[in-house]
């Protein structure tokens, strides 16, 4: 799943989006927006997020992402994976803090890809806007 990043046709969902700056919803859609990766921004609470429209759902987004990257507490991962499955969003990455054994468990049971509490935001991203 990590090579999916480095795709210039990678759309990265950040369910959990944030313009608040101490929450990692908002660092980690501005660390990879700023390297240079295509994202949609994912929040029933938001309209926007750093100036980006902001989805409500998966489903209302403008196209299927390649990767859903999961910012959320355990309790809101479940719904998450859930719409996932029934999207037909195959690939998941779950930041550390948004799992419990309830998700592992329907991990376990599902057809998702999942990387579990590793963060996306790791340094071998590099890939800047124009050199995709």
């Amino acid at each position: 799943m990590v090579a999916l990043l480095d795709r210039p046709d990678t759309v990265v969902a950040v369910v959990g989006a944030t313009d608040h700056p101490a929450k990692y919803g908002g660092i980690i859609y501005r660390d990879l927006r700023a390297k240079g990766v295509t994202v949609r921004a994912v929040n029933p609470y938001r309209d926007t997020v750093a100036g980006d429209p902001c989805w409500r759902s998966l489903a209302d987004l403008p196209e299927p992402p390649t990767i859903v990257n999961i910012v959320v507490p355990p309790t809101r991962t479940l719904a998450v994976l859930e719409e996932c499955s029934r999207l037909g969003l195959k690939a998941v990455w779950i930041q550390p803090g948004a799992a419990d054994d309830a998700v592992h468990r329907y991990l376990d049971e599902s057809d998702l890809t999942a990387l579990v509490d590793a963060c996306i935001m790791v340094p071998h991203l590099t890939r800047t806007p124009g050199n995709g």
